[in-house]
């Protein structure tokens, strides 16, 4: 995955500096910096900052190849393809293909212990989460729910969330709500 230089290059494009992407996203022009350099692979929150910056939808960050349609994905492409950022946790994003999804589906790994400085997280949309395998407790605002195979949640995204594994890996299927690119601020 090329994605730093994607964002860089739709950054670009725009004629806009990484100051300007960085304060629209709430984050330091550094961090911006370490992506776009590929020193560092985002959560999927920054990300959909990143993409509600720039106009456009995660998944076009994510795959230049672009279909309408629909996508098939055989569990052993979900499952060799997955993502290990530095916040602890591996994903993969479904139909990065289809650029014009109304839904981010994502399938998330997470690893007890990987990292004990787990962040907030807090970015525009909706978010749903299915618990495959495992155990978790996941907090929403100031409630603290534990999920286990089977459970799931649906809350607002900018409210802030955390999840802490309770088992040694916890594997869920997670759906974002994302603005749409004509929502952004190239609209305005």
């Amino acid at each position: 995955m090329d994605l730093g230089n994607k964002i860089k290059k739709l950054r670009l494009e725009q004629n806009r500096n990484m100051t300007e992407i960085a304060e629209a996203c709430g984050f330091s022009k550094s961090l911006l910096s370490k992506i776009e350099n590929g020193k560092t692979i985002p959560p999927i929150a920054t990300l959909m900052k990143i993409a509600d910056a720039l106009g456009t939808k995660v998944s076009i960050l994510l795959d230049d190849q672009q279909v309408t349609g629909t996508v098939y994905t055989p569990k052993e492409t979900s499952q060799s393809r997955l993502v290990k950022t530095d916040k602890g946790y591996s994903f993969h994003a479904f139909a990065v293909e289809r650029g014009d999804k109304l839904m981010q589906p994502f399938l998330f790994v997470c690893r007890k212990g990987e990292d004990d400085k787990r962040k907030v997280f807090s970015h525009q949309g909706e978010e749903f989460i299915f618990i495959l395998e495992g155990e978790m407790r996941y907090k929403v605002g100031n409630v603290e729910y534990t999920l286990r195979p089977g459970d799931s949640l649906y809350f607002d995204s900018l409210d802030k969330h955390a999840l802490f594994p309770v088992t040694t890996e916890v594997k869920y299927l997670a759906v974002f709500t994302q603005s749409k690119p004509e929502d952004g601020p190239e609209a305005e």
